[in-house]
């Protein structure tokens, strides 16, 4: 008895189904006509499409700082002199990430002329020209003869601090593609190829300015005063030994000590000097390596190269996304109807 009521209920289910199919092929021609409407809106919606060209550029720090330079600092330390470390460096790759994305660096990047379309201007008038932001600013008569070749106002702060906003929000991305590589990958998209690609090769620039400017201050500094006080010295060396050769010539004749007291105490003072000059001059020469020795390396591994890929589908996968998504949407309108109808007619 079972087993009856098994086939009945599998008889139902498989009736079900078929009067479900010979629905559907009833509505063939619709589901047909919805297609080839899915089709044609997806063929207008990606030739109306505005390309954006994405620019991506590889690099990773080299901080050779840590390397080699425990001698030299060792050594540094017997004259008293401390050249700084790469311990506790608070630039990592988070930090550098950031500083590739804050707005001091962008818009200096942004303020560094490029030839781009046959025409070398700063890159933020390209980007205005670009991006079309002028013709916003139709109805504003203050801004109708701006531009950023003027001297800097507070104008023009702010409408950078607008353009840095839309770049870090929509158009720039930074990621830490492999940490145990240190790989970071800079991405930023563009109406044109040309500024994406020059805009990505500047920021590395400009970063890396910044970057190497910190990393290597402390050395810079005892790089300046040791120049400094070697400059010093030489120059009061060079006045002693002159004073000195003078007042020699004039003791010439004279016997006692009494009377050479003064050739020498001025002949004490040059061999001070002497001394000091020589180990600040060991000192200076020690400090330039170390400076080359902290001076890191962003070592690019890959440039954006002309022409750039844009985010437009290819036309054929357009057509065959756009017919499978008319396809489903029709199948399942009519399914949805097919059910109802049985649903209220029970």
């Amino acid at each position: 008895m079972e087993e009856n009521t098994n086939e009945i209920k599998l008889r139902d289910l498989l009736l079900y189904i078929r009067d479900y199919i010979n629905y559907i092929i009833i509505k063939r021609y619709y589901i047909l006509l919805c297609v080839i409407s899915f089709m044609l809106l997806g063929l207008y919606y990606n030739i109306n499409l505005d390309a954006k060209y994405k620019a991506e550029l590889k690099f990773v720090v080299d901080d050779k700082s840590s390397a080699g330079l425990s001698s030299m600092s060792s050594i540094a330390s017997d004259f008293g002199v401390n050249f700084g470390s790469s311990n506790g460096n608070i630039f990592n790759q988070n930090n550098i990430i950031e500083l590739l994305k804050s707005r001091g660096v962008i818009i200096k990047t942004l303020m560094r002329k490029s030839k781009i379309e046959g025409k070398t201007d700063v890159l933020i008038e390209h980007y205005l020209r670009i991006n079309n932001v002028r013709d916003s600013w139709d109805d504003l008569s203050f801004l109708n003869n701006f531009s950023f070749r003027n001297k800097r106002t507070f104008l023009h702060d702010s409408i950078s601090g607008v353009i840095w906003n839309q770049i870090i929000d929509k158009d720039l991305i930074v990621n830490l593609e492999n940490k145990d590589a240190s790989i970071i990958t800079l991405t930023y998209s563009s109406k044109n190829q040309e500024f994406a690609k020059k805009f990505v090769e500047k920021l590395i620039n400009e970063m890396s300015k910044m970057y190497i400017a910190h990393e290597t201050s402390q050395a810079n500094n005892t790089l300046n005063f040791l120049q400094n006080r070697a400059d010093s010295v030489f120059s009061e060396l060079l006045v002693k030994e002159k004073e000195y050769a003078k007042v020699k010539d004039i003791n010439q004749r004279i016997i006692k000590s009494s009377g050479r007291l003064k050739e020498f105490q001025l002949q004490r003072s040059v061999q001070v000097l002497n001394t000091m000059y020589l180990e600040i001059t060991k000192n200076l020469e020690l400090s330039k390596l170390t400076l080359l020795n902290q001076t890191p390396n962003i070592n690019i591994l890959d440039k954006p190269v002309l022409p750039l890929k844009d985010n437009k589908i290819s036309i054929f996968l357009m057509l065959i996304i756009s017919g499978v998504l008319g396809f489903i949407t029709s199948i399942s309108y009519f399914l949805i109807q097919k059910l109802i109808r049985n649903t209220l007619n029970y």
